[in-house]
């Protein structure tokens, strides 16, 4: 195809040149110096057009000679930009590889490669990634002095450079999660909160945010950066269920009085204080700090609706009302009964409305209930000693010593 279409410019140009030039009737005189020479019109036209692209070649090589050391310049710094080039690729095809003490070289060689050669050196994201995988390698190789050496490098670089903003941002993370690593909380914070807020809002800033927080025992923070990540879907649902409930847990743990335990339980949000096992640490917790009538009331709402929840749940539901019982108000009762007569054949129900029994001197519903949880062998170790111990003062408080001590030897076997 390509040759007809030649043939078909060539019999075109043919075909031209014919009709204009075929007549060949004008001449060019030229007169110097008493010579006169005559040219045909044709003639003339190709000699001037030789001659124009005569002289074009001629200052095209006279250009070309000049500009020989220029050109070699550029030659050997193209072929070290190309060489710094391969040595970056070789230090991540080393990284990845698991070779660190080679790619760190091979870095090393990048850096040393570009310097001098203008084009690399003006290029921010070479640099950067080459002082990236320098410090990774180090850091892989647990040499902490160098590889903090290489960042600062990095950072006194950046420092009179604002392009290449996302490298940066990758550098910080980076750097914090190094820190981490190194169990530097304090540091990895400190860079965290330089990144934009766009940046710090990312998944991968959240999580490490998030790990700061929980080495710098900071809980509530910790929190509010689980709820995030759980909302940008950083987790599981599963995942983000067990992790929000063990953080709720840690700043629950932290409070040292019951106004700080109610400030805390207002913080939660709608979810939180709507989760069964929140709401059985909270109560957990007020008892220890005196007040099992307060942690009552944040357990009614369950409670009332003990059917609806999981067995897991109404597990720690029904364990944190056994250790809530003393002073029970009489209006559980109703509660009691019901969630008694639908759920009597779990161990962790029949021990809390037990306890409760017998709290308001139910002797004879109470005795059944603790005697049935105190041989439960999937109840909690704790909780079937305290139901012996129960059993054991309706024994000391009806006349029944001997029954009493049984009891009290067999809480003291249990563990």
């Amino acid at each position: 195809m390509r040759s007809i279409i030649w043939l078909v410019l060539l019999s075109a140009v043919a075909v031209v040149a014919a009709t204009t030039l075929g007549s060949n009737d004008g001449l060019v005189t030229i007169y110097w110096a008493g010579w006169r020479t005559e040219l045909s019109l044709n003639f003339f036209l190709i000699l001037l057009l030789a001659s124009v692209a005569l002289l074009f070649s001629a200052t095209q090589a006279l250009r070309a000679l000049l500009t020989l050391p220029e050109r070699a310049g550029q030659w050997r710094a193209l072929r070290r930009e190309r060489a710094a080039q391969a040595a970056l690729r070789e230090a991540l095809g080393e990284y990845f590889g698991a070779r660190y003490s080679r790619a760190h070289k091979a870095a090393e060689k990048a850096l040393a490669l570009a310097d001098g050669v203008a084009p690399v050196q003006a290029d921010d994201d070479f640099a950067t990634l080459a002082h990236l995988m320098a410090a990774s390698s180090l850091h892989r190789l647990q040499d902490r002095v160098r590889r903090d050496a290489v960042m600062d490098a990095l950072w006194a670089r950046r420092g009179t450079r604002a392009n290449a903003q996302g490298l940066t941002d990758g550098a910080r993370l980076l750097a914090a999660e190094w820190a981490l690593d190194d169990r530097d909380a304090e540091r990895a914070a400190d860079l965290l909160d330089q990144l934009p807020a766009g940046v710090a809002r990312r998944t991968q800033a959240l999580r490490l945010k998030l790990q700061a927080s929980r080495l710098q025992r900071r809980p509530l923070e910790a929190l509010h950066t689980a709820r995030l990540l759980a909302k940008h879907q950083g987790f599981t649902a599963t995942a983000a269920r067990g992790l929000l409930r063990s953080l709720a847990a840690e700043a629950i743990d932290d409070a040292h009085d019951l106004q700080q335990l109610q400030r805390l339980r207002e913080h939660f949000d709608i979810g939180e204080q709507r989760d069964p096992a929140v709401a059985a640490r909270c109560a957990r917790r007020a008892i220890m700090l005196g007040a099992p009538a307060l942690a009552r009331e944040w357990l009614r709402p369950f409670w009332n609706t003990i059917a609806d929840l999981e067995r897991d749940d109404r597990t720690l539901v029904a364990l944190a009302l056994f250790n809530a019982a003393a002073g029970i108000e009489p209006d559980w009762l109703p509660s009691l009964e019901a969630a008694i007569a639908t759920h009597g054949h779990e161990a962790p129900v029949s021990a809390a409305v037990g306890m409760a029994f017998a709290d308001r001197q139910l002797w004879g519903k109470a005795r059944r209930l603790l005697e049935q949880s105190a041989n439960a062998s999937d109840l909690d170790v704790q909780a079937r000693r305290q139901a012996l111990r129960a059993l054991a003062q309706m024994a000391r408080e009806s006349g029944d010593e001997m029954r009493a001590l049984d009891c009290e030897r067999s809480a003291a076997a249990l563990d």
